[in-house]
């Protein structure tokens, strides 16, 4: 009987090592399913609520200026400015204008008569107007208009 109890002690071991390598297992299936849960949750990127787009208002036409380019040309610009109903009145156009000519100065003709290069020279005077008209998180020019752009 010696031999059947070393027989029945040495597989007792066997089958209470396999169920707690299968706890183990189990344990660490969750730890990990858990940790990459709260890693997706931290790490995830939060919804950043958009500002309504500003509704628009009053459109103030500007009257035609003329800038010097680079090289001896000219460039006649008109443009009007879109503002917003949170503006209490049509806007001055002296700033626009003014950031306008500081924009286009000494700039050249052939950038300029590029679809390309006068498309990033207005985003560029949208950005400047809208930022020099917006005042106490109340913007009042919402977007600038060309409507005469010549370059001679």
């Amino acid at each position: 009987m010696a031999k059947d109890d070393e027989k029945t002690t040495e597989e007792a071991p066997a089958k209470g090592g396999k169920k707690k390598l299968i706890i183990i297992a189990a344990v660490a299936l969750v730890a990990l399913l858990g940790g990459g849960f709260a890693g997706y949750k931290i790490f995830s990127p939060k919804k950043v609520e958009a500002e309504p787009a500003p509704t628009p208002g009053v459109v103030s036409v500007l009257d035609a200026i003329t800038i010097n380019l680079a090289d001896g040309h000219y460039l006649k610009l008109k443009m009007t400015l879109q503002a917003t109903t949170e503006a209490a009145e049509a806007p001055d156009g002296s700033k626009a204008l003014d950031i306008a000519i500081e924009l286009f100065s000494n700039q050249s003709q052939d950038k300029l008569l590029t679809a390309e290069g006068r498309e990033a020279a207005k985003k560029e005077l949208v950005a400047r107007v809208v930022k020099a008209y917006t005042e106490d998180k109340k913007k009042e020019v919402m977007d600038v208009y060309f409507t005469t752009f010549v370059i001679q």
